[in-house]
């Protein structure tokens, strides 16, 4: 015991050369634990868009990899709309990153697209209310610094391409976590954008020919998508 004091004051006294705060985020690579909403993705896109003048038509798609791999320029040209989407992200990780993706870049509105990932337990386990929560909080951050709100639904999946979505994304689930969406955005003034109505079809799954693999839209998946999420960020900026 008499030799362990000496040692643990050594290295509280080292500590200075590494526990530390900076002055300017070095986004750490190749260590997911360092970075686990992986702040650094956007970081230095981020940078480069806060020293352009502020664009009162700004939206930013926040979302998982469906708005990831979503061509915005390509689908909306000459719209003033920022992708700040991340593979496999679930709510817990896009809340963390309301500030430098969203709040920071002072968009008009932000279009939140979250909760499959949440029900496929990307990072764990989620009750309902766990990702509802989640929702309310990125909400409430949006509106208290005067960003509009869309709320986008939980899209359909499918088994029609081999791959069996319906056990990690059960549609029972997708249905409650969009009742409860729809429901809270008309109590706090935000806009739903339906995207699983535009993509069901008559059997509740993701229509035959619009995914590569039965969670992510194709080309067409996303010609469906464009009409209802445009007319919902029309609505949200009258």
């Amino acid at each position: 015991m008499r030799g362990l004091f000496p040692l643990l004051l050594t290295g509280f006294l080292s500590a200075g050369s590494w526990g530390q705060l900076v002055d300017d985020f070095n986004p750490p690579r190749g260590n997911r634990l360092q970075d686990w909403s992986q702040l650094g993705r956007y970081h230095a896109a981020n940078e480069a868009l806060k020293k352009q003048p502020a664009d009162p038509k700004r939206v930013v798609f926040l979302g998982d990899s469906i708005t990831d791999i979503w061509k915005l320029a390509d689908q909306f040209p000459g719209r003033s709309y920022v992708n700040r989407g991340i593979g496999g992200q679930t709510t817990p990780q896009m809340l963390v990153r309301m500030y430098p993706d969203v709040i920071d870049l002072k968009p008009a509105a932000v279009a939140i697209f979250a909760g499959t990932n949440d029900i496929a337990r990307n990072t764990g386990p989620e009750t309902p209310t766990m990702i509802e929560e989640n929702i309310q909080a990125m909400t409430d951050l949006a509106q208290a610094h005067g960003i509009k709100v869309i709320l986008c639904s939980v899209t359909p999946i499918s088994d029609y391409s081999g791959a069996i979505q319906s056990g990690l994304h059960p549609p029972a689930d997708i249905l409650k976590i969009n009742a409860w969406m729809k429901d809270y955005a008309a109590k706090v003034h935000a806009v739903y954008a339906d995207y699983f109505a535009a993509l069901v079809d008559d059997k509740g799954m993701l229509k035959d020919g619009f995914s590569m693999d039965g969670l992510h839209p194709n080309r067409k998946g996303f010609d469906l998508m464009a009409p209802v999420i445009e007319a919902a960020i029309q609505k949200a900026l009258q």
